[in-house]
Protein backbone atom coordinates (compact mmCIF):
# COMPACT_ATOMS: atom_id res chain seq x y z
CA UNK A 1 0.00 0.00 0.00
CA UNK A 2 1.20 3.32 -0.94
CA UNK A 3 2.40 4.95 1.90
CA UNK A 4 0.02 8.53 1.15
CA UNK A 5 -2.94 5.74 0.52
CA UNK A 6 -2.02 4.53 4.17
CA UNK A 7 -2.27 8.11 6.34
CA UNK A 8 -5.56 8.62 4.66
CA UNK A 9 -7.03 5.43 5.94
CA UNK A 10 -5.29 6.02 9.46
CA UNK A 11 -6.94 9.50 9.58
CA UNK A 12 -10.57 8.58 8.68
CA UNK A 13 -10.32 5.47 10.83
CA UNK A 14 -9.76 8.84 13.12
CA UNK A 15 -12.69 10.29 12.00
CA UNK A 16 -14.94 7.19 12.23
CA UNK A 17 -13.57 6.38 16.15
CA UNK A 18 -14.78 10.22 16.67
CA UNK A 19 -17.93 9.61 15.07
CA UNK A 20 -18.23 6.60 17.33
CA UNK A 21 -17.25 8.59 20.64
CA UNK A 22 -20.06 10.80 19.80
CA UNK A 23 -22.62 8.39 19.16
CA UNK A 24 -21.86 6.76 22.64
CA UNK A 25 -23.19 9.71 24.09
CA UNK A 26 -26.55 7.60 24.26
CA UNK A 27 -25.15 5.38 26.71
CA UNK A 28 -25.93 8.48 29.19
CA UNK A 29 -29.45 8.46 28.40
CA UNK A 30 -31.20 5.75 30.16
CA UNK A 31 -34.50 5.76 29.78
CA UNK A 32 -36.20 8.19 27.27
CA UNK A 33 -37.49 11.07 29.05
CA UNK A 34 -39.69 12.73 26.96
CA UNK A 35 -38.68 15.99 27.40
CA UNK A 36 -34.67 15.56 27.49
CA UNK A 37 -35.17 13.43 24.40
CA UNK A 38 -37.02 16.53 22.90
CA UNK A 39 -34.23 18.14 23.47
CA UNK A 40 -31.62 16.11 22.12
CA UNK A 41 -33.83 15.49 18.88
CA UNK A 42 -33.91 19.13 17.74
CA UNK A 43 -30.19 19.46 18.99
CA UNK A 44 -29.77 16.49 16.04
CA UNK A 45 -31.36 18.57 13.38
CA UNK A 46 -29.51 21.92 14.44
CA UNK A 47 -26.54 19.95 13.72
CA UNK A 48 -27.85 18.34 10.57
CA UNK A 49 -28.90 21.75 9.21
CA UNK A 50 -25.49 23.60 9.92
CA UNK A 51 -23.55 20.77 8.66
CA UNK A 52 -25.49 20.65 5.23
CA UNK A 53 -24.21 24.09 4.68
CA UNK A 54 -20.80 24.78 6.29
CA UNK A 55 -19.56 20.82 5.99
CA UNK A 56 -21.23 20.43 2.72
CA UNK A 57 -22.64 23.05 0.66
CA UNK A 58 -19.66 25.69 1.24
CA UNK A 59 -16.72 23.16 0.17
CA UNK A 60 -18.81 21.74 -2.50
CA UNK A 61 -19.04 25.64 -4.29
CA UNK A 62 -14.87 25.73 -3.43
CA UNK A 63 -14.63 22.43 -5.15
CA UNK A 64 -16.70 23.46 -8.03
CA UNK A 65 -14.64 26.78 -8.70
CA UNK A 66 -11.77 24.75 -8.34
CA UNK A 67 -12.81 22.36 -11.11
CA UNK A 68 -13.90 24.64 -13.83
CA UNK A 69 -16.44 23.70 -16.05
CA UNK A 70 -20.23 23.76 -15.09
CA UNK A 71 -20.63 27.45 -12.78
CA UNK A 72 -20.42 26.51 -9.30
CA UNK A 73 -24.08 27.43 -8.85
CA UNK A 74 -25.61 25.09 -11.36
CA UNK A 75 -23.25 22.28 -9.88
CA UNK A 76 -24.48 22.81 -6.48
CA UNK A 77 -28.10 23.22 -6.89
CA UNK A 78 -28.50 20.05 -9.43
CA UNK A 79 -26.61 18.02 -6.45
CA UNK A 80 -28.62 19.56 -3.29
CA UNK A 81 -31.76 18.94 -5.43
CA UNK A 82 -31.03 15.24 -6.38
CA UNK A 83 -29.96 14.74 -2.66
CA UNK A 84 -33.17 15.52 -1.82
CA UNK A 85 -35.26 13.50 -4.72
CA UNK A 86 -33.54 10.70 -3.95
CA UNK A 87 -34.25 10.40 0.13
CA UNK A 88 -37.44 11.28 -1.01
CA UNK A 89 -37.84 8.12 -3.37
CA UNK A 90 -36.44 6.36 -0.61
CA UNK A 91 -38.99 7.10 2.00
CA UNK A 92 -41.67 6.12 -0.87
CA UNK A 93 -39.70 3.23 -1.40
CA UNK A 94 -39.65 2.19 2.60
CA UNK A 95 -43.63 3.53 2.91
CA UNK A 96 -44.62 1.02 -0.35
CA UNK A 97 -42.87 -2.02 0.95
CA UNK A 98 -44.27 -2.01 4.24
CA UNK A 99 -47.94 -1.23 3.39
CA UNK A 100 -47.31 -4.71 1.19
CA UNK A 101 -46.50 -6.05 4.80
CA UNK A 102 -49.21 -5.02 6.31
CA UNK A 103 -47.35 -3.48 9.34
CA UNK A 104 -49.56 -0.60 9.82
CA UNK A 105 -48.44 1.95 11.78
CA UNK A 106 -45.24 1.32 13.17
CA UNK A 107 -44.05 1.84 9.88
CA UNK A 108 -43.80 5.43 10.58
CA UNK A 109 -41.04 4.39 13.54
CA UNK A 110 -38.86 2.27 10.53
CA UNK A 111 -39.15 5.11 8.32
CA UNK A 112 -37.05 8.03 10.24
CA UNK A 113 -34.48 5.04 11.51
CA UNK A 114 -33.99 4.65 7.53
CA UNK A 115 -33.81 8.57 6.25
CA UNK A 116 -31.72 9.31 9.57
CA UNK A 117 -29.19 6.42 9.05
CA UNK A 118 -28.91 6.69 5.25
CA UNK A 119 -28.54 10.03 5.23
CA UNK A 120 -25.73 10.85 7.36
CA UNK A 121 -24.35 7.75 5.86
CA UNK A 122 -24.41 9.77 2.62
CA UNK A 123 -22.96 12.66 4.34
CA UNK A 124 -19.64 10.47 5.72
CA UNK A 125 -19.08 9.19 2.14
CA UNK A 126 -18.08 12.66 0.68
CA UNK A 127 -16.35 13.65 3.83
CA UNK A 128 -14.21 10.68 3.52
CA UNK A 129 -13.30 11.41 -0.09
CA UNK A 130 -12.29 14.99 0.86
CA UNK A 131 -9.99 13.23 3.41
CA UNK A 132 -8.56 10.79 1.16
CA UNK A 133 -8.01 13.43 -1.70
CA UNK A 134 -5.84 15.49 0.38
CA UNK A 135 -3.56 12.97 1.36
CA UNK A 136 -3.62 11.66 -2.33
CA UNK A 137 -1.83 14.52 -3.22
CA UNK A 138 1.13 13.48 -1.36
CA UNK A 139 1.72 10.93 -4.35
CA UNK A 140 3.19 13.44 -6.37
CA UNK A 141 6.08 14.03 -3.56
CA UNK A 142 5.76 14.50 0.30
CA UNK A 143 5.42 17.85 1.22
CA UNK A 144 5.45 19.37 4.84
CA UNK A 145 2.55 21.82 3.79
CA UNK A 146 0.88 19.67 2.05
CA UNK A 147 0.91 17.22 4.63
CA UNK A 148 -0.38 19.21 7.35
CA UNK A 149 -2.87 20.47 5.17
CA UNK A 150 -4.18 16.92 5.02
CA UNK A 151 -3.92 16.42 8.48
CA UNK A 152 -5.91 19.78 9.80
CA UNK A 153 -8.74 18.78 7.00
CA UNK A 154 -8.38 15.37 8.97
CA UNK A 155 -8.91 16.98 12.12
CA UNK A 156 -11.25 19.23 11.71
CA UNK A 157 -13.38 16.79 10.73
CA UNK A 158 -13.30 14.26 12.66
CA UNK A 159 -14.38 16.78 15.68
CA UNK A 160 -17.60 18.12 13.32
CA UNK A 161 -18.22 13.84 13.35
CA UNK A 162 -18.52 14.09 17.53
CA UNK A 163 -21.64 15.99 17.88
CA UNK A 164 -22.73 13.81 13.91
CA UNK A 165 -22.25 10.58 15.74
CA UNK A 166 -24.65 11.62 18.12
CA UNK A 167 -26.99 13.24 15.72
CA UNK A 168 -27.62 9.69 15.15
CA UNK A 169 -27.64 8.07 17.98
CA UNK A 170 -29.93 10.11 19.96
CA UNK A 171 -32.93 10.30 17.98
CA UNK A 172 -33.14 6.68 17.46
CA UNK A 173 -33.13 6.10 21.69
CA UNK A 174 -35.86 8.72 21.29
CA UNK A 175 -37.63 6.74 18.79
CA UNK A 176 -37.50 3.38 21.49
CA UNK A 177 -34.26 1.76 20.42
CA UNK A 178 -31.89 0.07 22.74
CA UNK A 179 -28.70 2.24 23.78
CA UNK A 180 -26.89 -0.48 22.52
CA UNK A 181 -28.58 -0.69 19.18
CA UNK A 182 -28.19 2.97 19.34
CA UNK A 183 -24.80 2.98 19.51
CA UNK A 184 -24.06 0.64 17.18
CA UNK A 185 -26.24 2.51 14.24
CA UNK A 186 -24.58 5.96 15.02
CA UNK A 187 -21.35 4.04 14.86
CA UNK A 188 -22.24 2.65 11.43
CA UNK A 189 -22.67 5.64 9.92
CA UNK A 190 -19.14 6.47 10.20
CA UNK A 191 -17.63 3.23 8.65
CA UNK A 192 -17.58 4.71 5.63
CA UNK A 193 -15.55 7.17 5.79
CA UNK A 194 -12.07 5.19 5.80
CA UNK A 195 -13.56 2.99 2.88
CA UNK A 196 -14.22 6.50 0.55
CA UNK A 197 -10.74 7.73 1.87
CA UNK A 198 -8.60 4.92 0.68
CA UNK A 199 -10.72 5.35 -2.59
CA UNK A 200 -10.35 9.00 -2.88
CA UNK A 201 -6.24 8.60 -2.04
CA UNK A 202 -6.09 6.13 -4.57
CA UNK A 203 -8.00 7.49 -7.31
CA UNK A 204 -7.50 11.02 -6.30
CA UNK A 205 -7.22 12.62 -10.15
CA UNK A 206 -10.06 10.58 -10.97
CA UNK A 207 -12.63 11.50 -7.31
CA UNK A 208 -11.58 15.05 -7.44
CA UNK A 209 -14.27 16.22 -10.06
CA UNK A 210 -17.44 13.87 -8.09
CA UNK A 211 -17.31 15.95 -4.57
CA UNK A 212 -19.43 18.97 -5.10
CA UNK A 213 -21.73 16.78 -6.72
CA UNK A 214 -21.45 14.51 -3.69
CA UNK A 215 -20.95 17.13 -1.49
CA UNK A 216 -24.35 19.11 -1.99
CA UNK A 217 -26.12 15.63 -3.04
CA UNK A 218 -25.40 14.76 0.87
CA UNK A 219 -26.32 18.15 1.82
CA UNK A 220 -29.77 18.02 0.04
CA UNK A 221 -30.32 14.64 1.98
CA UNK A 222 -29.67 15.65 5.10
CA UNK A 223 -31.78 19.26 5.03
CA UNK A 224 -34.91 16.83 3.46
CA UNK A 225 -34.43 14.51 7.03
CA UNK A 226 -34.30 17.44 8.89
CA UNK A 227 -36.81 19.28 8.11
CA UNK A 228 -39.58 16.67 7.47
CA UNK A 229 -39.04 14.29 9.93
CA UNK A 230 -36.44 15.28 12.60
CA UNK A 231 -37.85 18.94 13.58
CA UNK A 232 -41.84 17.65 13.58
CA UNK A 233 -40.92 14.79 15.82
CA UNK A 234 -39.11 17.43 18.12
CA UNK A 235 -41.80 19.61 18.18
CA UNK A 236 -44.57 17.07 19.05
CA UNK A 237 -44.63 18.39 23.03
CA UNK A 238 -43.96 21.79 21.75
CA UNK A 239 -47.64 22.91 24.09
CA UNK A 240 -46.43 21.31 27.02
CA UNK A 241 -42.75 22.60 26.99
CA UNK A 242 -43.21 24.92 24.52
CA UNK A 243 -39.72 26.52 23.20
CA UNK A 244 -37.44 23.48 24.66
CA UNK A 245 -37.21 21.16 21.22
CA UNK A 246 -36.64 24.99 19.59
CA UNK A 247 -34.02 25.80 21.67
CA UNK A 248 -32.08 22.18 21.15
CA UNK A 249 -32.31 23.53 17.34
CA UNK A 250 -30.85 26.24 17.93
CA UNK A 251 -27.90 24.77 20.53
CA UNK A 252 -27.19 22.23 17.71
CA UNK A 253 -27.01 24.29 15.04
CA UNK A 254 -24.62 26.54 17.31
CA UNK A 255 -22.48 23.92 18.33
CA UNK A 256 -21.95 22.64 14.99
CA UNK A 257 -21.60 26.09 12.90
CA UNK A 258 -18.74 27.05 15.76
CA UNK A 259 -16.87 23.88 15.12
CA UNK A 260 -16.82 24.29 11.15
CA UNK A 261 -16.01 27.53 11.63
CA UNK A 262 -13.87 27.37 13.92
CA UNK A 263 -11.93 24.38 12.22
CA UNK A 264 -11.85 26.24 8.52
Amino acid sequence: MESYVLWALIATLGTWLVTALGAATVAFFRSPSGKVMNLMLGFASGVMIAASFWSLLQPAIAWAEKMGGLPAWLVVTLGFLLGAVFLWASDRAVTAAAGRTGTGKPNERLNRIILLVLSITLHNIPEGLAVGVAFGALGAGFDPETFMGAVSIAVGIGLQNFPEGAAVSLPLRREGISRRKSFLLGQASGMVEPIAGVLGAALVSGVQPLLPWALSFAAGAMILVSVHELIPECQRNQSVHPYFATMGIVAGFAVMMLLDVMLG
